[in-house]
């Protein structure tokens, strides 16, 4: 690692391409995601007028997905070994090597609402016994964003609400309840 990179130089494009090859309907399906992800996340700020580091929230957004690569999801195109709940353990530790420590927590924590230890063990997912929720504004910001944004079906479709709801409902209370003070602080 060549030590902590300012967000504000980065390229997130730049990072992505290391990794995924432009054309294909991976690195496709990668970035247009990415892309709706950023801009619900701008367009949350702009409203709520909220004291963000907007560059971070913007080139995290662009690289929170980095690891789906590693993960086995055919119908979004990732073809490796992992299971997909995987992907954000695995971006953390991607963008721990390119020196974006904040982005990689970023990846870490966004996927359902965040992941408590609790939720870990009591559904045995093969993650580390480690708390895995969005804890600064930007990283709560980006989670909630990108809740609104599938990578299968039409992609470019922001979710309702409601859908978006019984999604994190299915996942049980607790993930609800989080996702509620997100929508609280963002919607």
């Amino acid at each position: 690692m060549d030590g902590v990179k300012s967000s504000n130089l980065i390229d997130p494009l730049r990072i992505i391409e290391k990794y995924y090859q432009p054309g294909t309907p991976l690195y496709e399906t990668l970035v247009i995601h990415s892309e709706k992800v950023r801009d619900k996340a701008l367009e949350c700020i702009n409203r709520r007028d909220l004291e963000v580091d907007i560059d971070f929230v913007a080139s995290a957004a662009m690289l929170h997905d980095i690891g789906i690569y590693l993960c086995d999801a055919p119908g979004i195109h990732c073809h490796g070994s992992l299971p997909y709940i995987c992907h954000g353990v695995e971006g953390r530790k991607i963008l721990d090597k390119e020196g974006y420590p904040r982005h990689a927590l970023v990846c870490e924590r966004h996927t359902g609402s965040g992941l408590s230890v609790d939720d870990i063990i009591r559904q045995q997912l093969p993650l580390p016994h480690r708390e895995m929720l969005p804890i600064t504004l930007e990283e709560k910001l980006i989670c909630y964003a990108d809740k609104f944004f599938s990578k299968s079906g039409d992609i470019r479709k922001e979710k309702d609400l409601a859908r978006v709801m019984a999604s994190m409902e299915h996942h049980g209370p607790d993930t609800l309840a989080r996702f509620m003070h997100l929508h609280a602080l963002f919607g």
